[in-house]
C-alpha cells in the first residue's frame, strides 16, 4: 500500500491532522469505496445521503486496497486520491481521505474504532442507506431485508441519528434521480481509448 503523494497544500482541508483536530461537534457521514475513478455519481449519492440524513459532512474513505477485489486495473492510491479531490474541490462538505493507511487495517469497523478514538467530539455515521441505483436497487433491497429486520424511512433515520439513538440497527432506502455513472463503465472506455490510440499510432 503506497503513502500518498504531498500535496503542497493544494489539497488543505483533507489533511487528517486538520480533520482530527477539529473540535466542532458534527455528524459526518461515512462513505467507503475505491474510487477507481471517482465519479459524478459518487457526488450524486453523497448530496442525497447528506441531504435526507441531515449530514454536516460527508467523507470519502479511499481503501488502499479492498479486500474483495482483485489489484488488476486498481490505480495507485495517489491518483485515486487526487482525483477524487479534483472532483470534489467545490463541495465543501465533502472530504477525501485514506485513513487506513495510517491505520494499517482495512477493516471497516477497526477504522471506526480509530476514527472515534482520534475525533470524540464528532458522530461518525455508518447506517446501512440503500441509494436508488441503476440495476442494483432490486438486489439490495433484498440483501438489506435479509440482513437487518429494522426498516425505517430516511426521515426518521435523521431524526434518530441526532438523538441519542443514533445506535439502534436499521436501514433505510433512499429514492430520487438515478446517476448512471459507473466506474466499471469509466474504466472500460479508458481501456478502450488507449487501444485505439496504440492502433492508430501503429497505422501512421
Amino acid at each position: 500500500m503506497g503513502k500518498p503523494a504531498p500535496d503542497h497544500g493544494r489539497y488543505r482541508r483533507h489533511r487528517m491532522p486538520r480533520l482530527f483536530h477539529d473540535r466542532r461537534r458534527l455528524r459526518i457521514g461515512l462513505f467507503g469505496g475505491s474510487f477507481n475513478p471517482a465519479h459524478d455519481g459518487h457526488l450524486h449519492l453523497s448530496d442525497l445521503a447528506q441531504q435526507q440524513l441531515r449530514l454536516d459532512e460527508v467523507w470519502w474513505l479511499v481503501s488502499p486496497q479492498n479486500p474483495l477485489k482483485g489489484e488488476t486495473g486498481m490505480a495507485s492510491l495517489a491518483n485515486r486520491l487526487a482525483a477524487a479531490r479534483n472532483l470534489v474541490a467545490r463541495r465543501r462538505r465533502v472530504r477525501v481521505i485514506a485513513p487506513e493507511v495510517e491505520f494499517g487495517s482495512n477493516l471497516t469497523f477497526r477504522t471506526l474504532q480509530r476514527l472515534r478514538a482520534r475525533c470524540p467530539g464528532h458522530g461518525f455515521i455508518w447506517p446501512i442507506a440503500v441509494i436508488d441505483r441503476p440495476g442494483y436497487s432490486y438486489s439490495a433491497l433484498r440483501t438489506g431485508a435479509a440482513l437487518l429486520r429494522r426498516r425505517t424511512t430516511p426521515r426518521q433515520m435523521a431524526r434518530e441519528l441526532a438523538s441519542s439513538r443514533r445506535n439502534r440497527i436499521g436501514w433505510c432506502f433512499i429514492a430520487g434521480r438515478r446517476h448512471h455513472a459507473s466506474a466499471t463503465a469509466l474504466r472500460q472506455a479508458g481501456r478502450q481509448a488507449d487501444r485505439q490510440s496504440a492502433t492508430a499510432e501503429r497505422n501512421d
